[in-house]
Order: C-alpha cells, then structure tokens, then sequence
C-alpha cells in the first residue's frame, strides 16, 4: 500500500515525519496549496512527489492522510473513500454528525479503512489509566475533570472546543467505554467576536459520572490535565510533566456508621502517591503504525470512523447548548460499530 498525505499546515509536518519514518518509500505524495510549504516540504522528503494536484495523488495511491482545516475534512475524506482509498483524517471527522455518520457509513459500504486522529488514544499514560479503570483498582468512577489550556493556537473558523475539545471528548469517551447522555456548555469571545476561545463543558455520562472540561487559547499556562476521581483513589494524568505522567493517589472519603443523631461521619484518607513506569514511545508514532497496519491487514481501526462519530455528535451538542445560553442538551446516540 503507498499512501499521500493531504496538508503540511500546523500538523502536518508532525505527520509527515512519522509518516516517512513508518512508511518509507511507500510514501509517495504530499499535497498542499501554499508553495511555500511545498518548498519548505520538497527539502525535507527528497523521494516524495510534492504537488498541489490532489487528483494525480489520488490516482496514484491506495492510502490518504488528511491534515487540513476541519471544515474541508469531510469533503476530502469522501472524496478518497469515494476514490477507493483508506483514510485517516485529523480530529474533528466532521464538523456535522450528519456528515460524519455518512463518512463512517461510506467507509463500511466500500470497505475500506476510516481512521481518526485521536491521537491521545494511543498516549501510553492514557492507555496505562484505561488498564486500570477497567481493572476497578480505583473503585467507582465518580467524576472527571480536564484542562486543556494554553496562550495560543488562535484559530478564527472554530471555536476553542471543536479545536482543542475533541482530545478530552474522546479521552473521556475511552477512560469511560461510554458516550456521555448530555452535555452543557458555557463559552466567551474575548478575542474574536465569532467564536469561542474559552469554554466551560460539562458530560453527563451513564451512571450518574460527571466530566467537566475546560478549553482555553487564553490562558498564561500551558495546561494538559485529566483526573479520574474513583471511590478508593484517584489519577492525575499531566502531559506537561515529563518525569511523571501519571499518578495514582491512594486518597478518599470514607464513609463511617451514622452517629447517635443519624448523621454520617467520613474518614479521609490521605495514602502514598505511586507514579507507574511508562514506555517512552510518541502517541502519534503509535497512531500512525497502527493506521498503516490496518491498511495492509484490512482491519478495523480501534479509532474507526463510528469513534470519530461519537465525538463530533458532543462536539455539536455542545454548540447547541452554546446557543441555548449553557442549557442541558441531549447528546445524539450512535449505534454504529
């Protein structure tokens, strides 16, 4: 399978040089608009064909990866499957759950391969706190809390949560094994007057767990937080800390025996702090290896396209509920696989 990668923006050079070290020689175009990227692209892969002309590329590969602005996702990403390619698309799929349904339902039809770039599910630390969720080493899930946060990356075409927001959506998505019910939004327009650049969302997800996520271009730290908080301990995943990723807490509220008038008394816990080894690898490294392993296998991206799906019907849940002045809003539920 030789594959083109469609986009040398913002991300695209990070894909380019997975890309290249995964797949070698069976990376064979580039395609982008602007010539100075080009330019900028041509010095770097020498053996790569680097053209503005998708169609030469699409009649020429088997495989596509798509790195461009969010709203041209979905019309690129039919045109390759309707072109009988395999594709990986950045996050969001789509900016509709409409076109995203259409996308991952075109993908089945034709089958070929739909993969998105949520990249954080291929995160060691993420992945390490999914093992020991589903283990139940932290009790009952309670509650999540996120930060992504940062001074920049100001974009003008959407808002803060559908740039940045899909990483939590889909973190909390695979922590949880769960789409969230609904969702409530509350966002503002410092700095541009047409979309949010900081947002407040809280997830209802099944069982009563709550993940609230908060998204900002306008903030003075560089922030990339989740916590977990379980009814025996609790995790802190941060991404900025790079000797420890993650920790476990061995902290709680205990419940004790109703005193004398029936009010309850609780016992805090306060335990040691474990920080667990994790493998030195990058995420996108991982992601990328395992898309090109699913070309060549024709297996089903753990990241298919149905993930995609549910991530983009919170992303537009949100938008209503932004529009509804912060009001609960159902989250449409998919069934695909």
């Amino acid at each position: 399978m030789t594959f083109a990668q469609i986009g040398f923006g913002y991300w695209g050079p990070n894909l380019a040089r997975n890309l290249g070290a995964l797949a070698g020689q069976r990376f064979r175009y580039l395609v982008d608009l602007s010539p100075e990227r080009r330019e900028k692209a041509a010095s770097l892969y020498p053996h790569v064909t680097i053209t503005d002309d998708l169609d030469a590329a699409l009649a020429d590969v088997e495989s596509v990866i798509i790195a461009t602005p969010a709203a041209t996702h979905a019309p690129l990403a039919r045109k390759a499957l309707e072109a009988g390619k395999n594709v990986f698309v950045e996050k969001p799929l789509a900016l509709s759950t409409s076109d995203a349904v259409e996308l991952a339902s075109l993908s089945e039809t034709l089958n070929k391969v739909l993969m998105v770039g949520h990249t954080f599910e291929f995160n060691p630390a993420v992945r390490a706190m999914k093992e020991i969720l589903d283990a139940g080493d932290i009790g009952d899930v309670l509650y999540l809390h996120s930060q992504r946060l940062n001074l920049g990356r100001i974009q003008s075409d959407i808002n803060a949560f559908w740039s940045i927001g899909p990483h939590d959506v889909s973190i909390a998505n695979y922590l949880l094994g769960a789409s969230p019910q609904w969702v409530s939004a509350r966002g503002a327009r410092y700095l541009n007057s047409s979309v949010e650049d900081v947002m407040f969302v809280t997830a209802g997800y099944p069982g009563g767990v709550l993940a609230h996520m908060h998204v900002s271009w306008l903030d003075p730290s560089k922030t990339r937080r989740t916590t977990v908080v379980g009814s025996k301990k609790m995790l802190v995943y941060d991404d900025m800390d790079a000797d420890a990723r993650l920790k476990i807490f061995d902290k709680g509220a205990d419940r004790l025996d109703a005193d004398a008038y029936g009010a309850y008394q609780y016992r805090l816990r306060d335990g040691a702090m474990h920080v667990p080894s994790l493998p030195m690898v990058e995420p996108l490294s991982t992601e990328l290896r395992h898309f090109i392993e699913c070309v060549d296998s024709g297996a089903r991206p753990v990241v298919d396209g149905w993930n995609g799906v549910r991530t983009v019907a919170v992303l537009e849940a949100v938008d209503e509920s932004l529009r509804q002045g912060g009001a609960q809003v159902d989250v449409l539920q998919v069934d695909g696989a």
